[in-house]
């Protein structure tokens, strides 16, 4: 009896698919996150970074990418949000070899009352990569690709991070601000 490479390549392939559904593979998906309603404050207008976050929030379940911080359960700031670039190797001549590209997101999370649930927390990736000035525009785009992916291994450490914030820390932050306002509203009434 022999067998066909076509009937070969299926009974293959039935069985690497009956393994990977019974080992528990799944493709990576967004974290879920308990908070829904979420603002994103101080970023520029044209930032990668936001732009980035803005399609890892849409595609995460359920969440809500809301216009004033008042609506939001809760705000994402961001403090800092660069990216730039460095020769880190010439030639003799003087003509660039090597760069280095950094990004670096410092971002803190607050309620839309401004009690800080995730203190101030910076985030920085740097990838290197050769340069010739025959091939600039190669590079450029080459560039671009590069921060682009950094772009998302921040957003996806950022959501990561978000994951792990509920209702409870908010009460938790709400509760805190009540009791520092009435602790000093008796202090002042001595």
């Amino acid at each position: 009896m022999t067998i066909s490479r076509r009937s070969w390549l299926v009974g293959s392939a039935t069985v690497v698919s009956l393994a990977l559904a019974g080992c528990g593979f799944q493709l990576r998906r967004p974290p879920e996150l308990q908070l829904k309603r979420i603002h994103l404050a101080g970023f520029s207008r044209y930032s990668g970074q936001a732009d980035e976050l803005r399609r890892q929030l849409r595609a995460s379940p359920g969440v809500t990418l809301v216009e004033a911080p008042a609506e939001a359960d809760l705000v994402l700031e961001a403090l800092l949000d660069s990216q730039n670039q460095v020769a880190t190797s010439t030639t003799a001549a003087g003509q660039v070899r090597e760069l280095s590209l950094r990004t670096r997101l410092r971002y803190r999370v607050r309620t839309p009352g401004g009690r800080e649930l995730i203190e101030p927390t910076e985030l920085a990736l740097a990838r290197d990569m050769t340069f010739e000035e025959s091939i600039s525009l190669a590079k450029e785009q080459e560039a671009q690709i590069l921060y682009r992916a950094m772009h998302a291994d921040i957003a996806t450490q950022v959501l990561r991070r978000l994951a792990t914030i509920g209702p409870a820390a908010v009460a938790e932050a709400a509760s805190a601000a009540s009791a520092a306002s009435a602790a000093a509203a008796a202090a002042s009434a001595r």
